[in-house]
């Protein structure tokens, strides 16, 4: 006759057994050592950077230099170009950009462009950043690839779209972003496309120098109007998908998400006369995740920054 434990005795081993304290043979199982009460804050995403915007020196870092796919973060660079080619001549804001069936039919987010309408290159930077349109880094990339040289491997190379691209990776070289490199103008997946956190935080230092690319990327909403070709305007309405900007002090820079990055955010804030770069990558698949992530680093940036030497 098998006989049961009594049930003072029974309670406290299951309590133990269901708390994971043992493994089924009665070892003890290892535990990790205990949470530091130093240190910055624990989050959820893959890799994350804190650089000092006016300097752009990086602070502090989390697998800050693994080269990750960066999603719609890679629309900073888009936008350097485009932003450094009216710096060159302000003419260039003017330009109409007119959107091909390529661009129109790009897969992802959307500027909400039609093929056939034109829009000013200054109104379509609202287009390319605030509801980061994929079709307009398509749209950019063709009005603009022709102007630069092509890619090295590919001198004939005649695709204004794989010239931008071209220009691209010229630029990520130029600025050493050692882990940056671009297949497409937009961050759709591609087996190569790749940067890291504190490339991303660099980039965006430089970028948010020139005042057409920290103005755009601050906006919350902005409607801009495309024209048909019978000369039919119509408004579009972009609402900026930084949720960050509903915050004082936070003024840019660039969300991405898709399938392969998870929810990555490029975010720009200043605390006084303290102005940082925070950059998270590879989080969960809850876009707002994200969010809380970054103001913690923030937040913990902010305090141990003003005590650097």
């Amino acid at each position: 006759m098998r006989r049961s434990l009594p049930r003072a005795v029974q309670a406290p081993l299951l309590a133990l057994a269901f708390s994971g304290l043992f493994l089924p043979n009665g070892q003890a199982q290892s535990k990790e050592p205990p949470d530091p009460l130093d240190g910055p804050p624990f989050t959820t995403v893959k890799a994350w950077a804190i650089a000092d915007a006016k300097t752009g020196a990086l602070l502090w870092g989390h697998r800050e230099a693994e080269a990750l796919e960066p999603a719609s973060t890679t629309k900073i660079m888009t936008a350097l170009i485009v932003v450094r080619q009216i710096a060159k001549d302000p003419k260039v804001a003017d330009e109409k950009v007119t959107f091909s069936r390529r661009a129109d039919e790009t897969d992802g987010s959307s500027a909400e462009v039609k093929e056939g309408e034109t829009l000013a290159v200054h109104e379509l930077l609202y287009g390319l950043l605030l509801p980061s349109g994929n079709d307009a880094a398509v749209a950019f990339a063709e009005h603009f690839g022709s102007r630069f040289a092509p890619p090295a491997d590919a001198p004939n190379e005649k695709d204004p779209l794989r010239r931008f691209v071209a220009e691209m990776n010229r630029v990520a070289a130029e600025l050493q972003l050692h882990e940056t490199h671009f297949e497409n103008p937009n961050g759709l997946p591609a087996t190569k496309h790749r940067s890291s956190a504190r490339d991303l935080a660099m980039l965006a230092g430089v970028a948010l120098r020139d005042s057409n690319f920290a103005r755009t990327v601050s906006t919350q909403r902005h409607v801009g109007n495309a024209s048909d070709p019978k000369g039919h305007s119509r408004p579009i309405t972009w609402e900026n998908t930084n949720h960050l900007l509903k915050i004082e002090g936070f003024d840019g820079v660039k969300t991405g998400t898709t399938r392969a990055a998870g929810t990555c955010l490029v975010a720009s804030g200043h605390r006084g006369d303290d102005h940082l770069i925070v950059v998270v990558l590879g989080g969960s698949s809850s876009p707002d995740s994200r969010y809380p992530d970054t103001r913690n680093l923030f937040r913990w940036a902010w305090r141990h920054h003003k005590n650097q030497p």
